[in-house]
């Protein structure tokens, strides 16, 4: 099928005192997939059907992706959700196979947590802002500039980087971490997107130098236009990713991770919400939510450059045409070293495990002790 290809230009990350970048990537570019017919689409659904028996494999797939394989991973029974998640299922599930839905980290971050099994993505070259400003020999450097700091990153980086760090987390888990970290007496160094650290050292008062990346997408939204959003929708809720800029967050009724986001909108009693995350987030929110109403949060108006419109470019590279062929030829395998996955495992593990006694103590109001010094 053919693919119309798509220029993104974005400012390259600049380095301000006591941080660090090094992006040198000022154009992202994507292969967008043409839509497919119903017909076509039919087809490919019952291939892939078909294919998923055949190769003992499961689809999971990001909230961010194609409406099409959102809703065909959960017909097949594999998942949507967070890149976290969608790796700790496979690791969970028998399939042998995984076809993971999204950009390359999440296909690394599978891998690393399932080295016996097979990954599959769509479409190798589908990556993210933050994973491609900041390359692990630059971060490596940073990291060395400031030896008595526990290193925390983003899941939204290479396995190589998560090699180096201390601690993973995700946009759900990250103040819990820094926060126990803080009580601790451990001072951050943060990685990579300069939004979502600033959030959180502004809610935990963690000592904290911070990488200087970006996500595009989140980036992109205006304060000012979100305001006047607000007014022609004066009932609406403002619905937050923390990766947004902090004059964006300052507007929210709820700031959180995309399962954050969702919770928020099944629970608060308003019946229309402004939502500043990835456009294809909405696919859920109005699948879980059908008598509710969602509006994309505003990219455009004063110093708009729309570099994304709300929708990861590199996102839009995955479809049901690339599935079908990955699952056909094995092509879109991931490979991570074995022993730089085993690196990168020990930070995610050590987050796995923090999250997990968190959960068991916090409807006593405990304090999760003895994380320890990374």
């Amino acid at each position: 099928m053919a693919h119309s290809l798509i220029g993104v230009d974005y400012a390259q990350p600049i380095a301000t005192a006591g941080s660090g970048s090094s992006c040198d990537t000022r154009q992202a570019w994507a292969r967008v997939p043409a839509e497919p017919t119903a017909a076509e689409r039919g087809a490919l659904k019952d291939r892939i059907r078909r294919l998923l028996r055949e190769r003992n494999a499961v689809m999971v797939s990001h909230y961010y992706v194609h409406p099409d394989l959102q809703d065909l991973a959960e017909e097949t029974g594999g998942l949507v959700s967070d890149s976290l998640e969608m790796a700790r299922f496979g690791r969970d599930h028998a399939a042998q196979t995984l076809v993971v839905s999204g950009v390359r980290f999440m296909g690394e971050t599978a891998k690393i947590l399932s080295p016996e099994k097979r990954v599959l993505m769509p479409d190798l070259d589908a990556t993210c802002s933050l994973d491609l400003g900041c390359p692990v020999d630059a971060f490596s450097a940073f990291c060395d500039q400031h030896p008595d700091r526990t290193v925390v990153v983003y899941a939204n980086t290479s396995a190589a980087v998560k090699a180096r760090a201390d601690w993973l987390v995700t946009s759900g888990c990250a103040l819990d971490v820094v926060r126990a970290l803080t009580a601790q007496g451990q001072k951050i160094l943060w990685a990579p997107d300069q939004h979502l650290g600033d959030y959180i050292r502004r809610e935990t008062g963690a000592d904290m130098v911070s990488w200087q990346g970006a996500c595009i997408v989140h980036d992109e939204f205006k304060a000012l236009e979100l305001e006047l959003l607000k007014k022609e929708h004066p009932g609406a809720r403002v619905l937050v990713h923390p990766e947004s800029p902090a004059d964006v967050i300052a507007l929210a009724d709820a700031v959180g991770s995309t399962s954050a986001i969702l919770s928020a909108a099944q629970g608060m009693d308003a019946t229309e919400f402004i939502v500043a995350t990835d456009t294809g987030m909405l696919h859920k929110l109005r699948t879980l939510n059908p008598g509710k109403t969602f509006i994309a949060a505003p990219t455009s108006g004063n110093g708009a450059t729309c570099k994304s419109c709300a929708h990861c470019p590199w996102m839009a590279m995955n479809g049901l045409a690339d599935v079908a062929r990955v699952l056909e030829t094995g092509a879109g395998e991931v490979h991570v070293d074995p022993a730089l996955g085993l690196r990168a495992r020990v930070p995610i593990d050590r987050m796995l495990d923090f999250t997990a006694r968190l959960k068991s103590v916090r409807a006593a109001g405990a304090m999760v002790a003895g994380i320890g010094a990374a």
